[in-house]
């Protein structure tokens, strides 16, 4: 019978990693029993895995014996962040399309099934939302996520899809591949990408994808807004400046940035 704990049978590494997913992904501290009934390691394996991120400053422990991911990691993705060729370029188009809207603009790449939030300019009306840079959020429910979904060729596409547990976090959720599949289709056809209300209440966007000819980079920018703001009418007038500000940036990458997506 499945354990129903995830399953990272992929070397030292691997198991390491796992347990640096679990803590950041949870909402509440972790101690070791709660990583023991997460993971499906050994508790001997995993005790090691834990001691090694301690003294690695990859974890921290905190005076409740839960445990925080550790300042290291912020260096790490201080230097990856700081060395992003594709944020670097993008950066003042978000700040043009910002200035010219308004509104909160993001900028996201995807990896796998998730993407992730590489920059953002805040609304000078901040609402608070879900997005921080280096946060992730599902694909299938974000404008960005729809966006980069929509550029995969149809076989890639749907194996990635395949791999989706669709949650639904609203009453407008898509909950289907059928569903997704047919939004993609649309997006292709419009250039733009849309989020309404899908994964966060009272939460909208318009997006436009951003790619590289040979699909290195695969990702986008969006404009967000709350509901009660701004009406859908005024988010989609601002489709044509999304795409016309994704065209700008792509045009500005090389052709290679990095590792396909």
């Amino acid at each position: 019978m499945a354990s129903g704990k995830p399953d990272h049978d992929t070397g030292t590494l691997g198991k390491a990693v796992a347990v640096l997913d679990a803590v950041a992904a949870s909402n509440t501290p972790m101690r070791f029993r709660d990583l023991a009934a997460h993971i499906d390691q050994p508790r001997g394996t995993l005790h090691r895995q834990v001691s090694n991120l301690i003294e690695e400053g990859l974890l921290e422990v905190n005076a409740d014996q839960s445990y925080s991911l550790g300042f290291r990691l912020l260096k790490f993705a201080a230097r990856a962040w700081s060395g992003s060729g594709f944020r670097e370029i993008a950066e003042p188009h978000l700040k043009a399309l910002h200035e010219r809207t308004g509104e909160t603009v993001h900028l996201g790449i995807l990896k796998g099934i998730e993407v992730i939030y590489l920059d953002k300019v805040e609304s000078l009306q901040a609402v608070r939302m879900h997005s921080q840079v280096g946060n992730s959020s599902p694909c299938y429910c974000t404008g960005v996520g729809k966006a980069g979904l929509s550029v995969l060729p149809n076989a890639e596409l749907k194996t990635r899809i395949a791999n989706i547990s669709f949650n639904q976090f609203t009453e407008t959720t898509l909950m289907s591949e059928q569903a997704l599949m047919s939004e993609l289709d649309q997006i292709r056809a419009s250039g733009n990408a849309y989020d309404r209300e899908e994964h966060e209440p009272g939460i909208h966007c318009v997006a436009a994808p951003i790619f590289t000819n040979n699909l290195s980079v695969i990702g986008g920018l969006s404009v967000t807004a709350p509901c009660y703001r701004v009406p859908i009418e005024k988010l989609e007038s601002w489709a044509e400046d999304v795409r016309s500000v994704a065209k700008a940036i792509m045009e500005e990458l090389p052709i290679k940035l990095g590792p396909r997506a």
